[in-house]
């Protein structure tokens, strides 16, 4: 119990000058947003719905999101989906169509475009190089 309270009081004190998803998590406001992006990655999240979620207007809660956590609501969403999606790459050889759609992508190009702008480089070549990787 003490260790949460110590967490807590660092927290508070750290989240305004280190901006990031602990900081997000830690803002009553900010967190049933961010609780709900990793919940359901695939849902299609406009700024609109995160916003009602933290009782906040549109432009308040991107406002403060970007503050808060570092990054737009809709540029953390797609971080937050390649993450997710990345790790699925390494795992194994799920078709990448299948990984677009669990992530609310309906074109693999769409999909392969935001990846390749989030994490530098294709899904193929991101999935061909870790498994090069696994296999050494």
């Amino acid at each position: 119990m003490v260790f949460i309270h110590v967490l807590r009081a660092y927290l508070a004190r750290q989240t305004s000058q280190h901006p990031g998803w602990l900081a997000g998590l830690a803002d009553a406001r900010l967190a049933p947003s961010l609780r709900a992006i990793h919940a359901q990655p695939a849902r299609r999240w406009t700024v609109d719905a995160l916003a009602e979620l933290a009782g906040l207007s549109r432009s308040a809660f991107a406002e403060r999101f970007r503050a808060t956590v570092g990054s737009s609501p809709i540029d953390y969403l797609a971080n937050w989906r390649m993450r997710l999606a990345a790790a699925r790459l390494r795992r194994g050889n799920e078709p990448l169509s299948r990984i677009a759609q669990s992530f609310g992508y309906n074109s693999d190009s769409a999909f392969a475009a935001t990846f390749r702008r989030v994490v530098g480089q294709s899904p193929a070549r991101y999935r061909s190089l870790h498994r090069d990787q696994a296999d050494a």
